[in-house]
């Protein structure tokens, strides 16, 4: 694909087997904030098994949401528009009449994917938005299964397989006993997945997904955020193996489970499942990313594509939300010495986290004082980031609550507490107070932080203050870095310089 960035929205219409979805995003970049975003469950590949042809009603109502698509594409304005067709277009006899039908209504070249292709999109979406992804991602569409390793932030050669749920009624007669046959018999073929045994499994599909919903209200879990969602591989069998054995009447009843993936979830659940048991995998990671991410990931210069998704996405958001966006640079410089070797330390993961949560400090400015702090939580816990997984997300969390409410301890969304480490949840504290120094200290404008240092010792926190800023340090300073020191185990003075 042609890789380049220009201005507008940027739009991706994903023609597959079971769905077509059109989504808009607000631009071509690494943090693509989403627009818009509608899906027809047209069953294009619903008898491709049986047929070799694609559904007649899957059909109509695949040029119908083409249609409609087009139409939406004038309406919201959308210049860059790819449109990408997968398995059932691919393998289907009559597949080139459809795309000739469907170029008609889009008025341009469909991308028709190679199996190859599609595999290592949704792979390399995957790893845009988790960078460190290292193991094998499954990419379950409706008539086909991507299998792709990924390591060092490369996908790597991959097989795309016909065990797509639509696929698998279609072959196995609606009947799960003849489906697991074949699962059995086509995962047995692939030799090389034995190399990856004990590896993380990344799943991307919407049938996964609502497997790890279920998981999640199963655990009465609180952040319900799917993207990095990890699901321990003995919960996703057991899980698995329930949905098996459900009816369509009973699986309708269940709250977590979307309507139109009832037909299509035990077929999905006995992939999983035997994946599982081939990989002998001990963790499932739902990624939110996948093929449409991979194709925008794809399209971008090799400049944005090496941008952190993590700290794109916070400054988009503080780029939205916060008075002065830059000041998150500025804290991030100015707290480097209570991290530093010999104070608390931190590892490069953590000075990333340190760096996301500075960029963060000012989104909840604008709400009532009363809600600040649990309304910037709030939007952190469940903001559209990648690059990040739950326990790094709670903690940016914290840190957002901590710097308006000081030492408090959230009563939103139950008790989180078990969900961090102790060091977690005293970095989170110090870093939260810190920037509540640093507001109040600069009354929240740029420039005079990188003015003021400080300088701790074993057991001091001295605040070096200008001659020039000394009016601006007032009793509420004076209390705000003494508690900061007390979290440090230290005790304050501030220092009047030149």
């Amino acid at each position: 694909m042609n890789r380049g960035k220009s201005g507008g929205r940027f739009g991706i219409v994903d023609v597959g087997s079971n769905s077509v979805r059109l989504v808009v995003y607000e631009a071509a970049e690494r943090n693509p904030v989403l627009v818009f975003n509608e899906k027809v469950m047209a069953g294009l590949g619903r008898s491709l098994a049986s047929t070799g042809r694609l559904d007649p009603k899957g059909i109509n109502r695949a040029l119908e949401a083409l249609r409609r698509f087009m139409a939406l594409r004038e309406q919201i304005g959308v210049p860059q528009l790819v449109v990408a067709a997968t398995a059932a277009v691919r393998d289907a006899e009559d597949g080139a009449e459809f795309l000739a039908r469907a170029e008609d209504i889009c008025g341009f070249k469909i991308e028709l994917l190679s199996g190859i292709d599609e595999a290592r999109l949704s792979a390399q979406g995957v790893l845009s938005g988790i960078p460190e992804a290292d193991g094998l991602v499954g990419d379950l569409g409706g008539g086909s299964l991507e299998l792709v390793p990924v390591s060092s932030g490369k996908p790597g050669p991959g097989a795309t397989l016909p065990l797509g749920p639509l696929r698998l009624i279609d072959l196995a007669h609606g009947s799960l006993a003849e489906a697991e046959s074949v699962v059995d018999r086509t995962l047995a073929e692939q030799d090389w997945l034995k190399d990856f045994q004990g590896k993380r499994f990344y799943a991307v599909g919407g049938v996964w997904r609502n497997l790890a919903r279920i998981h999640m209200a199963q655990r009465n879990y609180p952040i319900h955020v799917l993207h990095q969602y990890v699901i321990p591989a003995r919960d996703a069998s057991d899980i698995s193996r329930v949905i098996e054995r459900l009816g369509p009447k009973s699986l309708a009843q269940i709250p977590d489970v979307s309507e139109r993936r009832v037909e299509a979830l035990p077929f999905g659940a006995l992939v999983l499942d035997k994946l599982i048991a081939a990989l002998k995998a001990k963790e499932v990671v739902i990624s939110a990313y996948g093929l449409r991410e991979g194709i925008l990931f794809d399209r971008l210069d090799k400049k944005e594509q090496a941008k952190d998704p993590l700290i794109a996405g916070c400054r988009d958001l503080a780029g939205r939300l916060a008075r002065f966006p830059q000041h998150g640079d500025e804290f991030f410089s100015w707290t480097a010495p209570i991290f530093a070797e010999g104070i608390l330390g931190e590892t490069a993961g953590e000075e990333r986290l340190r760096h996301a949560g500075c960029i963060l400090a000012d989104i909840g400015w604008y709400v009532h004082p009363d809600y600040r702090a649990h309304h910037a939580m709030t939007q952190i816990l469940l903001a559209p980031f990648s690059g990040i997984d739950h326990p790094g997300r709670l903690y940016l969390a914290r840190v957002g609550y901590h710097r308006h409410e000081g030492r408090g301890e959230p009563e939103l969304l139950g008790n989180l507490s078990g969900y961090l480490t102790e060091r977690e949840h005293d970095r989170a504290l110090v870093l939260g107070l810190a920037l509540r120094l640093a507001f109040t200290l600069s009354g929240a404008t740029m420039g005079m932080l990188p003015k003021t240092r400080f300088d701790i010792g074993k057991n001091s926190v001295t605040l070096v203050v200008p001659k020039k800023y000394e009016p601006l340090v007032g009793e509420i300073v004076a209390k705000r870095l003494s508690a900061l020191a007390r979290a440090l185990g230290r005790k304050s003075n501030i220092k009047v310089g030149k």
